[in-house]
C-alpha cells in the first residue's frame, strides 16, 4: 500500500483538502497526460493614470472549458502617490508577492496533505527590493525588476523540523509561480 492510499484510509481531509479527491485526481492525470494541460487567462483594462482592472474567469482545464466561475474577479491595480497613483490598489509588483506567496501557500499545504503532514498553522512574509532606476531607463546597467525576493514561512506541523525543511525545498522546486519567477518564461507582447 502506498503512503497515499493509507493516508486515505486514515482520514478523508488533510489541511483543508480531500485526499481521496487527491488521488483520484492523481490518477487520472497518470491514465491522460493531456488532463493536466490548463491554460489561465487574464483581462487587463486601463482606466487613468495608473489605474487599471484586471479581470479573471474563464480557463482551460482538466479537457474542458471552466464554467464553475458565475462572474469574474477584479482586481484593481494602482500605484501611491509617491509612483504617481491615488492608492487605487495594490501596484502590479506587489500583486506579483501576492501572487507568489498564494502559490507557495498551497503547494507547500498540497505536498504536506500528500505526505500526511497536518499543518496547524501557515503565515508567509514577503519582501523585495527593486531599484527604479532600471523601470524609469535612467540606468542602462539597472534590472527593471525585483532584484531579489525573501520568503519567511511561519509553520507549525505535526512533525519533525527536518521533514518541514524538505517540504519547504520541494516546494521551492515544485511552486508554478516561484518556477515562472526563478526560470523566467517567454513572454510575448504584441500589439493587435
Amino acid at each position: 500500500m502506498s503512503a497515499q492510499a493509507a493516508i486515505a484510509e486514515k482520514t478523508t481531509f488533510i489541511n483543508g483538502l480531500n485526499v481521496q479527491q487527491a488521488l483520484d485526481t492523481i490518477a487520472a492525470l497518470k491514465a491522460d497526460k493531456s488532463l493536466a494541460k490548463f491554460r489561465f487567462r487574464a483581462k487587463n483594462r486601463w482606466v487613468s493614470g495608473g489605474e487599471n482592472r484586471s479581470t479573471i474567469r474563464d480557463f482551460y482545464g482538466a479537457g474542458v472549458e471552466d464554467t464553475s466561475r458565475m462572474k469574474p474577479f477584479e482586481f484593481v491595480n494602482g500605484e501611491p502617490p509617491v509612483l504617481l497613483g491615488d492608492n487605487e490598489g495594490a501596484n502590479p509588483v506587489e500583486f506579483l508577492l501576492h501572487a507568489l506567496a498564494g502559490c507557495v501557500t498551497t503547494t507547500f499545504v498540497l505536498h504536506a496533505m500528500a505526505r500526511g503532514i497536518a499543518i496547524r498553522e501557515l503565515s508567509t512574509e514577503l519582501e523585495g527590493n527593486i531599484d527604479l532606476q532600471g523601470l524609469l531607463g535612467l540606468d542602462g546597467a539597472v534590472f527593471p525588476g525585483y532584484e531579489q525576493i525573501r520568503i519567511k514561512m511561519h509553520v507549525k506541523a505535526d512533525c519533525s523540523d527536518e521533514a518541514l525543511d524538505d517540504l519547504l525545498a520541494y516546494t521551492q522546486g515544485h511552486s508554478p509561480v516561484c518556477n515562472t519567477v526563478c526560470q523566467p518564461v517567454p513572454v510575448v507582447i504584441e500589439r493587435v
